[in-house]
Order: C-alpha cells, then sequence, then structure tokens
C-alpha cells in the first residue's frame, strides 16, 4: 500500500513543486501511512522562504509558509468546555483532526466528561468485568479500557505532530513529563513504569494515557484523576492490567476541582512543547457544531 501511494503521488507534487515557484531550488520529502495515507515534500526558493506541497493520490495541496501561516503554526488554543458527554466531543475532536490543513493552529481541549467507558482500538471486552448502567464506546485510540467520569481531568491535545518534529513516542513522554512536573508541585513522586503508559503515584495509577494519530495529527489524550468517585475502576481491569490500583489528588488530601487543576497543569505541558502564543476560550455553554463551525474551514 506504501508504495502504491509513493508511486503514484510523488511524480505528481514534484512536478507540482517545479511549476508553482520558477526559482525552485531543492526539496525533501516525507510521509506517514495510516488510514489516510499522505505524503509531503518541503521545498527551498531563492528567495529563501520554505513551501510545503500535501499530498493523497487524487489530491495535491500547495502550501507556503507565510508569516501570517508561521504564526498560526506557533499558536496553541486553549478550549475549556466544562462538563461533557463523551459521544459528542469524541466525533468533534475527529472531525476537527480530519479538516485541519498544514496551516490550522494547534488546540487543547479541557473538560470533565460524564461517566463512560471507552475501549481502545486493541480494546478486550474481557476487560470490562461488569459495567452495569454506565455506557461503553469503542473508539480509535490506543489501549484498553478505562473509565472517565466527573472530577477527572480530560486533557485533548490536537497537536500536528508532523509539523512539530514530534515522534509518537516523545509525544506520549511529554504528555507524562507534563503530569510528572505537575504532580511534583504537590511535593508527589510519580513515575514511568516500563510497558505501561501513564503516570503513577508508587503502584496505583493517577494519570492515563490513549492517544491516537491520523495524517501526522494526533488527538484523544490523557485524563488526570483530581476528585472523583473511582469505584466504577472497580467494574473493569484498568488499561487491560487486572488487579491494577488507581488513585487520584483527593487521596493524597489535595481538594481541587477539575478546573483548579486544569489551571495549575496548563503551563506544565505548555512548556514542555514549547507554545509561548496561547490563546484561551471558555466555551462552556457553546455547542459543538458551533464550534465546529467557527473553527476548521
Amino acid at each position: 500500500c506504501a508504495r502504491t501511494v509513493w508511486a503514484d503521488t510523488m511524480p505528481k507534487i514534484s512536478k507540482q513543486a517545479e511549476h508553482s515557484a520558477d526559482n525552485f531550488m531543492s526539496f525533501s520529502y516525507g510521509g506517514m501511512f495510516s488510514d489516510h495515507p499522505d505524503v509531503y515534500l518541503q521545498y527551498y526558493t531563492s528567495d529563501r522562504k520554505q513551501h510545503y506541497i500535501w499530498g493523497q493520490s487524487k489530491n495535491i495541496q500547495v502550501f507556503t509558509l507565510t508569516p501570517d501561516i508561521e504564526y498560526s503554526m506557533n499558536k496553541v488554543l486553549i478550549r475549556q468546555f466544562g462538563l461533557r458527554g463523551y459521544p459528542g466531543v469524541y466525533k468533534a475532536m475527529a472531525e476537527f483532526t480530519s479538516r485541519r490543513d498544514p496551516g490550522t493552529a494547534d488546540e487543547i481541549w479541557c473538560l470533565e466528561h460524564e461517566p463512560v467507558f471507552t475501549l481502545g482500538l486493541a480494546g478486550r471486552t474481557e476487560h470490562l468485568l461488569d459495567p452495569g448502567n454506565i455506557p461503553v464506546h469503542k473508539v480509535d485510540r490506543g489501549g484498553q479500557v478505562t473509565y472517565h467520569g466527573p472530577g477527572q481531568l480530560v486533557v485533548y491535545p490536537l497537536f500536528d505532530l508532523k509539523r512539530r518534529g514530534i515522534s509518537i513516542k516523545r509525544f506520549v513522554n511529554l504528555l507524562e513529563q507534563s503530569v510528572i512536573e505537575f504532580l511534583a508541585a504537590f511535593d508527589l513522586e510519580a513515575v514511568r513504569r516500563k510497558g505501561m503508559p501513564g503516570v503513577y503515584l508508587a503502584d496505583r495509577k493517577i494519570a492515563a494515557l490513549g492517544v491516537r494519530v491520523r495524517r501526522g495529527c494526533c488527538y484523544h489524550g490523557l485524563a488526570l484523576n483530581v476528585n472523583m468517585d473511582l469505584s466504577p475502576f472497580n467494574r473493569i481491569n484498568p488499561c487491560g492490567y487486572p488487579g491494577l490500583e488507581v488513585t487520584q489528588l483527593a487521596d493524597r488530601g489535595f481538594s481541587l476541582s477539575a478546573d483548579d487543576a486544569a489551571e495549575q497543569f496548563l503551563p506544565c505541558l505548555l512548556e514542555q512543547f514549547g507554545c509561548d502564543e496561547v490563546e484561551t476560550y471558555d466555551e462552556r455553554n457553546i455547542s459543538f457544531p458551533e464550534i465546529m463551525a467557527a473553527s476548521v474551514k
């Protein structure tokens, strides 16, 4: 499949590069193959301007890095959504990722979810022990099963990893490190566990991670237990590990709301990714159709 895409698309975008600028000088190329195969070519002209051409086998797009676009590439929009049902958020972030282009600013969505179990792409139903009346949603992130509910801070970094030059492994590492730095401010020594993504206090998990990358752009993210009812975790094998215990800030003597936690956590996240142009929007009372209509065009 990858070879077919390369063979079909690269001659087209190479030819497009030569025709898009008379002073064409040099180019490099790369690609990422997922459910929507995509290749790109980057080239420079003699005026030292940087250009991108993005291609799928039937769709070639020329993208020139202008000062305005460069600014949007460095900017991050933070959206505060409050308490939301899972299906609408899932649909919206997948749609955002599908519709964005190389000049779309990255976004960070902060929210709490109404009670829900989510089962990843490779998730096995045997890890759902007794879901009861809590809905279960099969989703396209990595990982097994986890629980979301009020009092848990959920953060979805919708980042263009290809544009930032960040591998998936590095991205996960930076997410984990942002949680570790956040918890250090409470004198809590958080750690990683080999082969078990997430962040732990001793042998108890306090933050879960699960991501999906499409066309070099990621969605889904992390969930940090702040001050919530942890009993639904007893109805599953958290993250696919029988007997894995979970914890939260409230159990360590810290009484914060999810909003309070977000206010202190986001600077840690932004620092890890070197984000210095930030705009924040409170969109608790705005529906996702309205948000998407005003977002990526």
